[in-house]
């Protein structure tokens, strides 16, 4: 099992940037694939980006893609989201997940075993 806690959200102002980590606690960090996914008030949660057990793969959502990069630290057991180029519609509570193994970051959340319980992104225009 894994635990995820999330950090490093907060206000901030359109354009301008955040890094989100999540921290895992358990056993076996490397083995599992990684992936934030966020939330809109009255929205379905949403796939922002993952990457794979070994680092080897990422993959980002269009609508973040270029703005936003994930990377993950297996000896400090921790996977970051850096976010740049904010805009207002990034606005969301934003989620860490995990799941053991697999081929490769999916986008589907029902595929992800372990949740953190979210930190909270502000974009003010």
């Amino acid at each position: 099992q894994v635990q995820l806690v999330e950090s490093g959200g907060g206000l901030v102002q359109a354009g301008g940037s955040l890094r989100l980590a999540c921290a895992a606690s358990g056993r076996a960090f490397s083995s599992y694939t990684m992936a934030w996914f966020r939330q809109a008030p009255r929205k379905e949660r949403e796939f922002v980006g993952g990457v794979s057990w070994s680092g080897a793969i990422t993959y980002a959502a269009e609508s973040v893609k270029g703005r936003f990069t994930i990377s993950r630290d297996n000896a400090k057991k921790t996977v970051y989201l850096q976010m740049s180029s904010l805009k207002p519609e990034d606005t969301a509570v934003y989620y860490c997940a995990a799941y053991f193994l697999g081929a490769g970051p999916a986008v589907g959340p029902e595929t992800y075993n372990y949740w953190g319980q979210g930190t909270q992104v502000t974009v003010s225009s």
